[in-house]
Parts: C-alpha cells; sequence; structure tokens
C-alpha cells in the first residue's frame, strides 16, 4: 500500500499491508515441510451465490472456491467432518490467499504434527475494485451472505460435512479479517469458533477517517468504465468501500457515492463507512458471541497501526467474552504460512466440534 492511498483511506491498512503492499500476491516465508505427511486433496469448484446475483457492478455471482480435502477423506467414506471457512484479503483472490498461507502444505503439515483433520475452504471474493469487503449491497452483491448462506450450504450438500455451528469455524486475514469480524459478529450463530489475522477498519474511521480531497477529485472524473479501466489497482481501494457501504442505485456507471463532492465533504456518506465498523454495531450482537466456543484475535509487531485490533479484545472483554489477543514477530503477511500451520488449524482443531452425532 502507498502512502497517498493511505491518506485516502484512513487505516487502510485494511486492504493491503501497512505501507508497503504490493499489486498482487506477496512473498511469504515458507513452514519447513513436515516429513512424512500425508497429502490432502483441493478440489477447484464454483458455487453459484444467489446473495450476489444481481449486483450492480456485474460481478459474478458464480464464485470460484477451493476446498481443501484432509487425507483420510478418500479412505474412509463414512466420515464427516468439521470446516472452517478462510477469507483472503483485498486485492488477491482465494488462489493467491492459498499462496500466501502455502496451502496445501501447511495443512498438511498441521495434521502431520497432530491437529486433528478439518476441511478447509478458500472462497473468492474479489469484485470489480479487487475486494468486496465481505459487505452485503446492491452494488457490490451480498458477500456477506454468500459466505454465511449461500457457501455454508453447498459445502454441506455436497461434501461431508458435519454440518452444525460447533463444527464450522471462521477465519480471514487483512480484508479477510475485516469480513471474519464482520460475519463473526452478525453470523454467530453459524459459527463455533472465530479467528481474526490482522484486521482494519474495525473502529469508526476505520475507514476514511480522513479523505483526500485531492484522490476524490480524481475520482469524481469517473464518467465511463473506460474511465475506471485507467486507474492504477490501488487506486481504487476507496471505491471499494464507497462500493460495500454507500451504494447509489440511480447513479451510473459505478453506482455508488463518495465522502466528497466537488470538494466538499458529505458527512451522510462518511457516516455510512464508519456505521460498518464492526465496534459500531458489536453491541447489538452480544448474546450471539457469547455463543463462541473460542475467538483469538492477532498482529505482528511489525504490522501498520491501522491494523490493531486490541479495540476488538477489549470491546469483548467488556462483556466478559472470552478471547485471546496475540502480538506475534512478524509484519502483515510474511509470517502467514507459520501462523497458518502452527496456529490457527491448531486452534480449530481445539475448539471445533469432531463429534459426528
Amino acid at each position: 500500500m502507498r502512502a497517498n492511498f493511505v491518506a485516502c483511506l484512513a487505516a487502510a491498512v485494511l486492504l493491503g499491508a501497512g505501507g508497503t503492499m504490493a499489486s498482487a500476491q506477496v512473498a511469504t516465508d515458507r513452514p519447513p515441510v513436515v516429513a512424512e505427511a500425508a497429502k490432502v486433496r483441493v478440489d477447484a469448484i464454483t458455487v453459484h451465490s444467489p446473495s450476489v446475483a444481481g449486483n450492480l457492478e456485474g460481478n459474478p455471482a458464480d464464485r470460484e472456491v477451493y476446498v481443501v480435502l484432509p487425507p483420510s477423506y478418500d479412505k474412509e467414506p463414512a466420515r464427516r467432518y468439521p470446516v472452517v471457512y478462510a477469507l483472503h484479503g483485498y486485492f488477491i483472490g482465494a488462489k493467491q490467499w492459498m499462496g500466501e498461507v502455502h496451502m496445501p502444505q501447511t495443512a498438511e503439515g498441521a495434521f502431520a504434527n497432530g491437529t486433528p483433520e478439518m476441511i478447509v475452504v478458500f472462497p473468492d471474493s474479489k469484485t470489480r475494485h479487487l475486494g468486496s469487503l465481505y459487505a452485503s449491497g446492491v452494488t457490490v452483491g451480498d458477500f456477506e451472505n454468500f459466505i454465511a448462506k449461500d457457501l455454508i450450504a453447498h459445502i454441506d450438500a455436497n461434501y461431508r460435512t458435519i454440518a452444525r455451528p460447533s463444527s464450522r469455524g471462521l477465519v480471514g486475514h487483512s480484508m479477510g479479517g475485516y469480513g471474519a469480524t464482520r460475519i463473526g459478529i452478525k453470523h454467530a450463530n453459524k459459527f463455533g469458533a472465530l479467528y481474526v489475522m490482522s484486521p482494519g477498519g474495525l473502529t469508526p474511521g476505520g475507514f476514511g477517517g480522513a479523505p483526500n480531497p485531492e484522490a476524490m477529485a480524481r475520482l469524481e472524473t469517473i464518467e465511463t468504465l473506460e474511465d475506471l479501466d485507467k486507474l492504477e489497482g490501488i487506486q481504487r481501494g476507496p471505491l471499494a468501500v464507497a462500493a460495500a457501504f454507500s451504494p447509489n442505485p440511480n447513479k451510473p456507471p459505478l453506482f455508488l457515492d463518495l465522502p466528497y463532492a466537488q470538494g466538499e465533504l458529505r458527512p451522510d456518506i462518511l457516516a455510512k463507512w464508519h456505521a460498518n465498523a464492526p465496534l459500531a454495531f458489536i453491541d447489538q450482537y452480544i448474546s450471539g458471541l457469547r455463543g463462541y466456543r473460542a475467538i483469538a484475535i492477532e498482529i505482528g509487531d511489525k504490522d501498520g497501526p491501522g491494523t490493531d485490533p486490541r479495540a476488538l479484545h477489549e470491546a469483548l472483554n467488556t462483556y466478559g467474552i472470552e478471547n485471546t489477543f496475540t502480538i506475534y514477530d512478524g509484519d502483515h503477511t510474511n509470517r502467514l504460512g507459520f501462523r497458518m500451520q502452527d496456529h490457527v488449524l491448531p486452534f480449530f482443531g481445539r475448539n471445533l466440534s469432531f463429534a459426528d452425532e
């Protein structure tokens, strides 16, 4: 992520890597291969999402999804498994996210090291503006319910899952960390354990707390989709947020409102952005959050300041909801493979129900 984008979108570390985001998959440290680890199987499938269908941006309702099946899946045809849904960050899709966490190697390593076997699902939520923010609206589409409703239904119908909340986990990183928090709060009845990795945008003001008027003026000049195509990918961050949080079905071709118009701040639009911060609405969902078996929150000590999820940890503590908060040695992305193998999957191995009742 570049400095001008940070100025345009306060706490936009959600959309990248604390001042250093690249425009594609980033290189991350690879854990050592665990000797003689049994191989998993990866299914590349397409899931149709009625929730996403009909969006004004034209984001496809047929979504790419990767399903990581444990070593015993084909050998034990009567066995059922818990499922973990893993949400990717901004700028990348599910395939790139798998590369950043070194999947399937890290699943194989975790299972070989004693983590109980589970299914891990990587859905793709990349959009015209490079990220859905896992939001729900007519412009971007309802990606919140793509995850919480359509995807779960498809996986339960087509794979041998233990189809109940106590056997489902949700994890996400960066924009996916925001998505896991948003969906995990609002749809707590669908999941048994929640893991939030280096999120952004959790607090009011986390999106567009100080939008840059010059950058907004540049975006205001877009009158056609051809104009849009001239933007560098990184410049679409504010458009992604606007498409998600301030849609306008009567304003083609982008069908969104920006928080600046003719150089003037629009407090009503900025208020919509702020209202989508999980810590702005968490108080309305406390009873559901009490149902989680476990909640984990983490961030690298060299990550950007806008991603610090300490406020989420403190909000849960205020209500007496048990959770763990970890600061580890690493930046926004470099330790993702190690975190997935040694912490994320073992966390779900400890906290999901593996009993097929």
